[in-house]
């Protein structure tokens, strides 16, 4: 039985994207339907000596076009120009721009938002002043004393994740609660959890939800480089990200930012809002074993998805009347690195048994790349777009089939289906595991 009161049903009324595929959701949506990538050279700083050279950058990008006033914002970092972009398209979508009987403080924000961008080149100016060669050691004062000649004040401010919620208080208005999740690649589908569980419990009428992200800089793709984690492949760099490939050898760095307003059934039907979707249940767990290995057998992953089929009042082991499996897609994780798809798969077998082989799962991943923190709240915007218009985004790259992965990736080629109830998986380094369930409103 779902443990959601009826009383406080929640959807889905706006829907933004800033991605690299584009800067609107119909026409990234489109994209993503055409197996079209996102992938480049690195443009943002000189990566030919980097073992990856390559990423799915943001482009031509302008937050002016978005915000009221582009100089109230003129110190924002990317991720927050990102965040900007997007919720403003989902704060017009839902119609709250004109909703003149809106209590403010009874609207939230909850991000999933990473770390600004390090000001690098002068951050290293100021290590390389206080290094001291014959003492081996840094000279604090030294350091210190550039640093503050050279630094920005509100650059490094701007490196907070707390920063995207500032502007977004900003620009709209909003004055309700207020909080920040930075759990690695997890982190915007716990945040639109968490946001979801909010209005259960009547702590908000209204969230705007989401995350925002870039990591596209030295030290970003220098960590995961280090960590083994990106695709080194050389040549096309539209080849590069290939879940669930046999041949896969990484993931590709993304950046952009989703972001979805999330509403209490009655207030949104009360101001005639149209729902484009219901989040139906929210799970999150630790796998509580390694901090940056899944735990093998796909445990954590498994203990996310049963909670929020359960609190959907979903049994993933039974069949609907008509025969279908309890749901009809899944937006997988799906990073292409070899352990991650291995142990999704695993994961998914764990939870929904003989029914697994009958439940298409793609990842956008191949196409987007990508976009940590930001990653998971695009993936949930694109199951409401698959229940809209009863279309699966393809898996690309999928041309050697691992003989131990053998479910239904959507292989290269977007699929015409059936689809009212989705799952969104979200699994981040730590051992941390969010999932969700949307569903078609009625």
């Amino acid at each position: 039985m779902s443990t959601r009161p009826d009383t406080h049903r929640v959807v889905v009324t706006g829907l933004g994207w800033i991605t690299p595929l584009g800067h609107s959701v119909d026409a990234a949506w489109q994209r993503l339907l055409r197996s079209e990538s996102g992938m480049g050279p690195i443009t943002r700083f000189d990566a030919r000596t980097f073992p990856t050279t390559f990423a799915a950058e943001v482009r031509d990008y302008d937050v002016s076009k978005f915000v009221a006033d582009a100089k109230v914002h003129a110190t924002a970092g990317l991720n927050s120009q990102f965040a900007l972009g997007a919720a403003s398209q989902a704060w017009a979508q839902s119609g709250l721009a004109n909703y003149t009987a809106l209590n403010r403080k009874r609207v939230g924000l909850y991000l999933g938002a990473g770390e600004g961008v390090l000001d690098f080149d002068q951050y290293a100016a100021a290590n390389l002043a206080g290094w001291q060669d014959g003492a081996t050691k840094l000279d604090a004062a030294r350091w210190a004393d550039v640093a503050h000649k050279c630094l920005e004040q509100m650059r490094e401010v701007e490196q907070e994740p707390n920063m995207p919620l500032a502007h977004l208080a900003r620009e709209f208005g909003i004055r309700g609660p207020a909080l920040n999740c930075l759990t690695a690649c997890a982190a915007s589908t716990q945040a639109i959890g968490e946001a979801y569980s909010l209005i259960l419990r009547g702590d908000a009428d209204v969230m705007v939800s989401g995350g925002t992200h870039t990591m596209i800089h030295v030290l970003g793709v220098t960590g995961f480089n280090r960590l083994t984690a990106l695709s080194t492949s050389k040549g096309d760099p539209t080849k590069a990200s290939r879940p669930f490939d046999a041949t896969r050898d990484g993931f590709v760095m993304g950046e952009g930012s989703g972001m979805v307003v999330l509403e209490r059934l009655e207030h949104a039907l009360a101001r005639g809002a149209k729902p484009l979707a219901e989040v139906a249940g929210y799970g999150s767990s630790a796998d509580a074993f390694r901090i940056t290995d899944i735990q093998p057998e796909g445990r954590g992953g498994a203990a996310s998805m049963h909670q929020a089929l359960a609190q959907a009042g979903i049994d993933p082991l039974a069949r609907r009347i008509d025969g279908r499996a309890a749901i009809d897609y899944i937006s997988a994780h799906g990073t292409g690195t070899k352990e991650n798809d291995s142990i999704e798969t695993r994961g998914v077998k764990r939870v929904f048994g003989e029914n697994a082989k009958d439940i298409p799962m793609s990842s956008i991943k191949g196409m987007m790349g990508h976009l940590i923190a930001a990653a998971g709240a695009v993936e949930f915007i694109t199951c409401i777009l698959a229940i809209r218009d009863g279309m699966l985004p393809p898996t690309i790259n999928y041309n050697t089939p691992d003989p131990e992965l053998d479910l239904d990736y959507v292989p290269n080629v977007a699929r015409k289906a059936k689809v009212d109830i989705c799952l969104s998986n979200s699994f981040g380094f730590g051992g941390q595991n969010d999932t969700l369930v949307v569903k078609r409103y009625e």
